[in-house]
C-alpha cells in the first residue's frame, strides 16, 4: 500500500518543485545575452577563452584601444539552453503523468519549446476580427496562437465549479 495522502499536502512535491525550477531556469537563460568581440585574426576557428565573456567596462576599454578597425560585436543568447530545460520539465511531467498549469503552458512555444517572453522572444497583438483575441507570435519559429480576449472569459480550471474541493463540492456531498 501507498502512503496516505493528508489534507493539505502535495502530492509529487519534489516533482513539482524540480519542474518550477527549471522553468524559472528557463526564463533566466532566454532573457540573458552575452556579447563578445572577435576580429579577424580570431575567425580562424581558434578560441580565445578570455574572448568569450567580457565584462561591459572591459568590453568598452578593448574596443577603444583596439587598434584593428576590423572587430565586430556579436550578441549570443542561451535561448537552446533554455529549450532543453523546457523539454526536459514537459517529459518530466509526461513520464510521471503531471499536468502543467495552463499560466504556465501559454508561456511556452508548442512547435520550438522556448520561453514565450514579451518583447524578447514573442510578439503580442489584439486581434478584433472575428471575435476578441490576444494573439502570441513566437519569434523563433513563427507560430502563432490565440487566446480569447472577450469580457469576462475564464479558462477551464479557474471556473470555481470545476476546482476540486470547493465549496460548491462540499454542499453537494452533504446532500
Amino acid at each position: 500500500m501507498g502512503k496516505k495522502n493528508e489534507p493539505g499536502q502535495v502530492i509529487h512535491r519534489e516533482l513539482y518543485q524540480r519542474m518550477n525550477f527549471l522553468y524559472q531556469a528557463a526564463t533566466l537563460m532566454t532573457t540573458i545575452t552575452t556579447s563578445s568581440t572577435t576580429t579577424l585574426a580570431q575567425t580562424n576557428n581558434s578560441i580565445n577563452p578570455e574572448s568569450i565573456f567580457y565584462d561591459m567596462n572591459e568590453l568598452d576599454k578593448s574596443r577603444k584601444n583596439s587598434s584593428i578597425n576590423s572587430s565586430t560585436n556579436t550578441k549570443k543568447s542561451l535561448i537552446p539552453l533554455s529549450r532543453f530545460y523546457i523539454s526536459t520539465m514537459k517529459s518530466i511531467g509526461t513520464k510521471q503523468v503531471l499536468r502543467i498549469d495552463p499560466s504556465i503552458k501559454r508561456t511556452l512555444c508548442k512547435k520550438c519549446e522556448s520561453v514565450l517572453i514579451p518583447g524578447v522572444t514573442s510578439r503580442i497583438r489584439i486581434k478584433s476580427k472575428p471575435e476578441p483575441q490576444l494573439q502570441v507570435m513566437c519569434t523563433q519559429c513563427g507560430t502563432t496562437r490565440g487566446y480569447p480576449a472577450r469580457k469576462g472569459y475564464q479558462l477551464f480550471s479557474e471556473k470555481s465549479e470545476n476546482i476540486y474541493g470547493a465549496k460548491n463540492d462540499q454542499k453537494l456531498i452533504k446532500e
